[in-house]
């Protein structure tokens, strides 16, 4: 879902030029370019919304831009300012959601230590391996990925049964 909301852009002399500022979620973000202050904008009403309507929140309703003042806004919060506009915004919620759900956790993982050892030795990175085992308890399937991880696999196997014949 796209939706549209009204943001205050300040131009200042700070060292952070461009600060955006969105009256309807009561929240600020700065830019170093006029492009980059919008991006910005977007990205945090779209990060706000998204939140709230996971959370079972209601989104506010967008202010009409006759009822914003942008200057008076400017004059409170950036007192060196050189310009203002009061523009919209384009926020694509379900593109967002996209992303979130493409993050990657933190997660907390107790393995042997020899093995956590064995896998730093061996330039193997647990996560993808966790990963991949994962996908794969649960039925998912990635090609791609998997192939690399076995390739992976096969390296080490090798390498390690290289090291345990010439110890014998």
């Amino acid at each position: 879902m796209k939706t549209v909301y009204p943001v205050i852009l300040v131009e200042t002399a700070d060292a952070v030029p461009f600060l955006a500022y969105s009256p309807d979620f009561d929240r600020m973000t700065q830019g170093e370019s006029l492009p980059d202050a919008l991006e910005m904008a977007a990205d945090l009403i779209e990060t706000l919304a998204a939140e709230r309507e996971d959370s079972g929140e209601s989104l506010p309703d967008a202010s009409p831009l006759s009822a914003i003042d942008g200057e008076a806004w400017a004059k409170r919060n950036a007192p060196d300012y050189q310009s203002v506009v009061t523009t919209l915004v384009i926020a694509d919620l379900e593109a967002q959601r996209l992303k979130r759900r493409h993050l990657s956790v933190r997660r907390n993982v107790s393995l042997p230590a020899w093995l956590d050892e064995q896998a730093k030795k061996s330039g193997i990175n647990v996560s993808a391996v966790l990963t991949d085992a994962l996908k794969k308890e649960l039925r998912f399937t990635t090609p791609h990925r998997a192939r690399r991880t076995e390739d992976r696999r096969r390296k080490t196997e090798d390498s390690n049964s290289c090291g345990r014949e010439s110890a014998r």
